[in-house]
């Protein structure tokens, strides 16, 4: 199970790197939305932490301990971006203040992540 799980994280980080990535490629256009790579980053770190989070929940990982706070802030911050993702797909840009804060989410997510214990 643990190569199942490391398989749901490296997709993890792709869907990170794929929203992250979406975001910062509009840094210099004056016409900021979202686009394809954000909504679909969205929706990939939606599904693959579910996924872990029933693997971690489950004790299919002996070793391995959830931090159910942690998580569950960490999904409800994710749930806003893809509903703001959905929205911003399916208005016209420009859209600065939505792109701003699927951004300002989008790193919010990781700082907790990478901080919180």
């Amino acid at each position: 199970m643990a190569f199942v799980y490391n398989v749901l994280l490296v997709l993890h980080f792709i869907g990170l790197a794929s929203l992250l990535g979406g975001f910062l490629v509009q840094m210099r256009s004056p016409d900021k939305g979202v686009n394809p790579a954000m909504l679909h980053g969205a929706l990939t770190q939606l599904v693959t932490g579910i996924l872990m989070m029933g693997i971690l929940e489950a004790g299919l990982l002996p070793d391995e301990n959830a931090n159910v706070t942690k998580l569950t802030v960490k999904l409800a911050v994710v749930i806003v971006i893809t509903v703001l993702a959905f929205v911003g797909r399916r208005r016209q840009p420009p859209q600065v203040a939505l792109w701003g804060i699927i951004g300002a989410l989008t790193l919010l997510n990781v700082l907790i992540a990478v901080f919180w214990g």
